[in-house]
């Protein structure tokens, strides 16, 4: 078994393949795309940005490895590896689309070790400090800053695709995936974090009902949902909490202060594990 480098890159400019020549990723046009030192690679054009630095912040991204690696979520870490390596063939490639510091690709290239399983990572985020943080952990999968609006890789060319709590491009999950390969998508669930959200908003909005259709391109698999109980002992570990998550920004100004507040919290965890086969059309 083996982690092995994703080579299926495209140019985000035209979409050609690139070949690594040296410390750069080049295409037949001649763009250029210069590996880090840390071995990550900025595949996201200036006219493709829609801010000057998008994605999560430094400061959000560093909540999130301390949070993650202290192994609050490695049932969730679990349960993904398992839903990608079901079915997988022997030597195949899986993109993480939106794939934060790593954490989820990290567990998922222990969970390929442990079964003998050769697998080619690439792991992409529109954060550069994402990206960065997740090369400094672990040089094995390629990592790169890029859009899942134009996902820098070939057409055809991946086994799996994961969207882990992001922002799903359906036509493009679509359109690199190979046939019958599958699409792993993990959201919260209703009681996600149920406790802290109590105490940071007045009242909490209804739930709307789970939308379980397949989107276009795609056939929809059995699911599965993650649930258990959560307990945070000190301030820090809820602050890194709230940091990782849209509530930061959401939340006024009274309830960050009631969540700073607190010294311990118990939550509930509770994510869904939909998973879905690429449908390719034919003729």
């Amino acid at each position: 078994m083996s982690i092995q480098p994703f080579a299926a890159l495209a140019c985000p400019l035209d979409g050609a393949p690139l070949h690594r020549e040296g410390s750069a990723w080049r295409c037949a046009s001649g763009h250029n795309f210069d590996i880090a030192s840390q071995g990550h690679t900025h595949l996201l054009p200036v006219q493709h940005k829609r801010s000057l630095d998008p994605g999560d912040s430094k400061e959000m991204v560093a909540a999130r490895r301390r949070f993650l690696n202290a192994g609050h979520y490695q049932p969730i870490a679990e349960a993904v590896a398992r839903a990608v390596l079901a079915d997988l063939p022997p030597e195949a490639a899986c993109l993480d689309a939106g794939s934060g510091e790593g954490y989820y690709l990290r567990q998922l290239a222990a969970a390929a070790t442990d079964q003998g399983q050769s697998l080619a990572i690439l792991g992409l985020d529109i954060s550069k400090w994402a990206v960065l943080a997740a090369a400094k952990q672990d040089a094995r999968p390629n990592w790169v800053v890029g859009t899942n609006a134009r996902l820098p890789v070939l057409d055809g060319t991946v086994d799996r695709v994961l969207c882990l709590f992001g922002f799903p491009v359906y036509a493009e999950f679509a359109r690199v995936l190979k046939p019958g390969g599958r699409l792993i998508q993990v959201d919260a669930g209703p009681d996600h974090l149920r406790e802290l959200r109590e105490i940071i908003y007045p009242t909490l909005k209804p739930q709307r009902p789970a939308d379980t259709s397949a989107p276009a391109g795609f056939s929809a698999r059995p699911g599965e949902t993650v649930r258990f109980s959560l307990a945070l002992d000190s301030q820090e570990q809820i602050a890194d909490l709230l940091a990782m998550t849209p509530h930061l920004y959401r939340a006024s100004a009274e309830g960050r202060a009631k969540a700073a507040a607190l010294n311990k919290l118990s939550m509930t965890v509770d994510v869904r594990i939909a998973s879905f086969d690429s449908v390719h059309a034919t003729g």
